[in-house]
C-alpha cells in the first residue's frame, strides 16, 4: 500500500532531524524523539480521526484485521527514498495511535556502534545461545543485525530470522538469509521456530524470546547444533537468566537450568545513555562470557553470583554495566548524573567516582 503524502512528510522530517522515534497521538501534533528527548512538531494537534486515518493508511487489510482482533500490532513499512520504518499501533481511549521507528539503511562498523570487540568471536561460534538484552530502544535490533551481517560476510551457511517486524533487509553475501516477519510470514514466534528447525538452518535469530514455548524451542535448537541469537527485555545478566527460568513451571525448571548451563555462551546487556553534550546517545554495555564458573553458578541457581564471574573475567573482556558507565564518565562522554541514574548500584558508583576524582589520578 503506498504511503500517503501526509505520512511521507512526517517520515521525511523525522529522517532529516535524525529522530529515533515518531509518535502519533490524538490531541497533540506529531512528536519526535531526538537525542532521547520528546520534541513537538510545528503543526496543529491531531484529532482522533486524524490519528486513526494515519494508522490505517499504513496497514494491509489482513493487518487491520489482526489489529482490530488483538488490539495491538507491530509491522514494518518501506518507502523507496525514506527507507524502512518499524510501526507499533495500539489503542488509547478506544482510538488507534502509533509509534514509528526509522530503522537503519546500512550496517555500521562495530567501533562506530561501540560494541565490545568480543562480539566478533561470538558470531563465529558454531552452536549455542547468545542473548542480547536491554530495555526497549536500547539498540538490541541494531546489534542483532550487525551480528547477522558479520556471519553473512564470513560464512557459507543458512541464516533464518524471525522478526517482529523485519527492520533491516539483508543482501545475500556468503550466506543464504531467510527473513520472516510476524503476522506477515508466520503467525507466532513459537510455531515459526519449530518449523524453522525443519529448514536446515545453521543460524537462527529470534526477535524476542517472549514466552515459554519460544524459549524452550530456542534452548533445544541451541543444544542440537544451531547457533541461536535472541533478544530479551531484561536489564542485566543475572536478571535475564532469572527471567528465563521463572517463566517455566517449577517441575520443568531443573531441566531448563541444565539446558541454559550447557548452551548459553554469552549475554550482552545494552543501554543507550544521553551524551554529555546532549547531541546523541552512546551505548553502555554489560558482557558475560559463559565459562566453567558461570556454568556452575547457573546449575546451582546462584544467578546473582554471575556478577562476580564478570568481575573476575575482566581480562577476557567481561564487564558490568557499572564498569561501562564509569569508563564513559571518566572519558567525559556522559555526565555524572547519567552515570549515577543508570547505575545498578548508585551508591557504589558515587563512591567510585569520588575516589577516582579525589585521588588526583588521571
Amino acid at each position: 500500500m503506498p504511503i500517503t503524502s501526509e505520512m511521507q512528510r512526517i517520515l521525511a522530517l523525522a529522517r532529516r532531524a535524525s529522530a529515533s522515534d515518531i509518535h502519533i497521538v490524538a490531541g497533540l501534533p506529531p512528536l519526535f524523539r531526538i537525542n532521547g528527548e520528546i520534541v513537538l512538531a510545528d503543526a496543529p494537534p491531531l484529532s482522533r480521526e486524524d490519528s486513526k486515518r494515519m494508522c490505517y493508511s499504513l496497514l494491509q487489510d489482513e493487518q487491520i484485521r489482526v489489529f482490530e482482533q488483538e488490539w495491538m500490532l507491530c509491522c514494518s513499512v518501506f518507502h523507496e527514498s525514506l527507507g524502512r520504518f518499524r510501526v507499533s499501533i495500539y489503542y488509547q481511549a478506544g482510538n488507534p495511535e502509533m509509534a514509528l521507528r526509522p530503522v537503519m539503511d546500512e550496517i555500521k562498523a562495530r567501533s562506530e556502534l561501540r560494541l565490545p570487540v568480543q562480539i566478533e568471536d561470538l558470531t563465529r561460534i558454531a552452536s549455542g545461545l547468545l542473548l542480547i538484552t536491554g530495555p526497549t530502544g536500547s539498540g538490541k535490533t541494531t546489534t542483532l543485525n550487525y551480528m547477522i551481517d558479520l556471519i553473512n560476510s564470513e560464512r557459507r551457511c543458512k541464516i533464518i530470522t524471525i522478526e517482529d517486524p523485519v527492520e533491516y533487509v539483508h543482501a545475500q553475501k556468503k550466506a543464504i538469509i531467510i527473513q520472516q516477519e510476524l503476522h506477515t510470514d508466520v503467525r507466532t514466534f513459537a510455531k515459526a521456530l519449530i518449523h524453522v528447525l525443519r529448514q536446515d538452518p545453521d543460524v537462527i535469530c529470534v526477535g524476542e524470546m517472549r514466552d515459554l514455548d519460544t524459549t524452550a524451542t530456542a534452548l533445544t535448537a541451541a543444544e542440537t547444533g544451531h547457533l541461536v541469537i535472541a533478544t530479551c527485555h531484561t536489564p542485566n545478566t543475572f536478571q535475564t537468566i532469572e527471567r528465563i527460568v521463572s517463566i517455566f513451571p517449577d517441575a520443568q525448571q531443573p531441566q531448563i537450568v541444565a539446558q541454559l548451563a550447557n548452551s548459553l555462551k554469552a549475554v550482552l546487556a545494552q543501554r543507550l545513555i544521553p551524551s554529555a553534550d546532549r547531541k546523541k546517545r552512546v551505548l553502555a554495555t554489560e558482557l558475560l562470557l559463559v565459562d566453567a564458573p558461570a556454568q556452575r553458578h547457573i546449575r546451582e541457581h546462584e544467578f546473582h553470583h554471575l556478577v562476580s564471574v564478570i568481575q573476575t573475567g575482566r581480562r577476557r573482556g567481561m564487564h558490568t554495566m557499572d564498569d561501562s558507565l564509569f569508563d564513559m564518565y571518566e572519558a567525559g562522554e556522559i555526565t555524572y548524573e547519567s552515570a549515577i541514574n543508570n547505575a545498578s548500584h548508585p551508591t557504589h558508583m558515587k563512591d567510585r567516582i569520588l575516589k577516582k576524582d579525589g585521588s588526583g589520578e588521571s
